[in-house]
C-alpha cells in the first residue's frame, strides 16, 4: 500500500529590524539563523526595489550576494528576470532588503507583484525582510520612518502578521537636548486615527514567524503600542501571537 505524504504549507518568515548592526558587516549577525532558514535553498530571489541611498538594483544585489556567499547560497535579483511574477512563484526563497519603504511599495504595486508575493510566502516560500522589507510584512506601511519620496497607490502591504512594525525603533534619549518627536510620539499620532497595534522593533531584534506563531528573537526586548493603552515591553523569546 502506497502512502502519500502532503507537505503542510505554512508561513516561514524572518522579519528583522535591520540588516547591519553597528560595527558589523551586512547580515553578519543573522547568518547563523539564515543558514537554517534557507537550508533548502541553493539560490534565493532578492527584491532590491527599496534602493538604499539610491544605489542601482545591480549594486544592491551584488552586496547581498556577497553576504549570502558566506553560507553558500547564490542570489539573483528580481530585476534580472523577464517575468517578475514567475520569478516569485518559482523562487525557493525570497529576501527583500531595506531602503525606502515608499519606493519599495510603489515598485511592488507597479510590477503587479504585491498579491503574488503575499500568496507565495503564505504557501511556504521562506522569506527574509530587513528594515523596509520588514515594514511590508505588516498590515500597512504607515508606521515606517522613511520620507515619502514617491507616492504609492496604496499603503496596504502584505499582511503576514496582524499588526504593523516600526523597525529601527529608538527609545527617547533623556540626555539629549533634542526636543523633536520621539518614535513613541509618532506612533501615538498614528493611533489617534488608527487601531492597528504597532511593534517597535529595536536593532538586533527580529520576529520568527512559523505558521501563525510569532516569536521575538534577538538580545533586546520590543515595545508594543496599542491604541489608548500604555506601551508594553515584550522580552526576547516571547510568543507574540496574541497581538491582534
Amino acid at each position: 500500500m502506497q502512502t502519500i505524504f502532503t507537505r503542510i504549507k505554512m508561513k516561514n518568515i524572518i522579519i528583522a529590524s535591520t540588516s547591519t548592526l553597528h560595527g558589523g558587516d551586512y547580515l553578519d549577525y543573522l547568518l547563523p539563523e539564515l543558514q537554517l532558514h534557507f537550508k533548502d535553498c541553493k539560490t534565493i530571489l532578492f527584491i532590491p526595489y527599496a534602493r538604499p541611498g539610491g544605489i542601482s538594483h545591480d549594486e544592491y544585489t551584488k552586496k547581498v550576494a556577497s553576504a549570502f556567499a558566506k553560507i553558500d547560497i547564490a542570489v539573483k535579483g528580481i530585476h534580472e528576470f523577464n517575468d517578475s511574477v514567475s520569478a516569485i512563484q518559482e523562487a525557493k526563497g525570497i529576501f527583500t532588503g531595506g531602503g525606502n519603504t515608499f519606493l519599495l511599495v510603489s515598485q511592488l504595486y507597479k510590477n503587479n507583484i504585491m498579491t503574488i508575493l503575499a500568496e507565495a510566502v503564505k504557501n511556504g516560500t521562506p522569506y527574509l525582510g530587513t528594515s523596509a522589507g520588514s515594514n511590508i510584512c505588516g498590515l500597512t506601511m504607515q508606521t515606517t520612518n522613511d520620507m515619502p519620496i514617491i507616492y504609492p497607490p496604496s499603503f496596504k502591504t502584505l499582511g503576514w502578521i496582524p499588526f504593523n512594525l516600526n523597525p529601527h525603533y529608538l527609545d527617547a534619549d533623556k540626555q539629549s537636548t533634542h526636543m523633536g518627536e520621539t518614535r513613541e510620539t509618532r506612533i501615538k499620532e498614528f493611533h489617534a486615527f488608527n487601531t492597528v497595534p504597532v511593534l517597535g522593533l529595536r536593532e538586533g531584534g527580529w520576529l520568527d514567524v512559523k505558521g501563525e506563531k510569532i516569536t521575538l528573537k534577538g538580545n533586546l526586548s520590543a515595545r508594543l503600542f496599542k491604541q489608548n493603552q500604555i506601551p508594553e515591553e515584550l522580552e526576547s523569546g516571547a510568543d507574540l501571537s496574541f497581538i491582534k
